[in-house]
């Protein structure tokens, strides 16, 4: 499977003060913000602070009970990993489909627990233009 890129997807139970710290406090640029949702540059890589999916909510939120981080790997196809990853005996938390924001994702843990996220970006999805600020509503 190749990736195409990565970042760490954070699930803060209070996102605003999250906001504040990688922004305010450390002083991380912002690479792209989408409604619920901040991406920083990080060195050599992009933390995202997510607004949705907060681990506090019932059901367990995007991510899942008791996740607060996840690692997220684009792929080329996110429906022919899960092929890949299934014939090689991969459990999968959550099969591959579109989300609600456009991008198609796959879910599964590796050993220790650790949510990946593995996506592709439809050609017409926004975040193709990497580094622009989405429209807000």
């Amino acid at each position: 499977m190749e990736i195409l890129a990565s970042r760490f997807i954070l699930y803060p139970a209070d996102y605003a003060a999250s906001l504040r710290f990688y922004r305010d406090v450390l002083g991380l640029a912002i690479f792209r913000e989408y409604p619920g949702g901040t991406v920083f540059f990080a060195g050599g890589g992009l933390i995202e602070i997510a607004g949705h999916g907060a681990v506090d909510r019932a059901d367990g939120g995007v991510a899942g009970p008791n996740t607060s981080a996840a690692v997220f790997l684009q792929v080329r196809d996110v429906y022919a990993a899960e092929r890949d990853l299934r014939a090689g005996g991969v459990a999968i938390e959550r099969e591959a489909k579109q989300e609600p924001w456009g991008l198609h994702e796959l879910r599964i843990r590796d050993p220790q627990g650790t949510l990946l996220i593995l996506a592709h970006v439809p050609e017409d999805h926004p975040q193709r233009r990497a580094g622009h600020t989405l429209p807000q509503p």
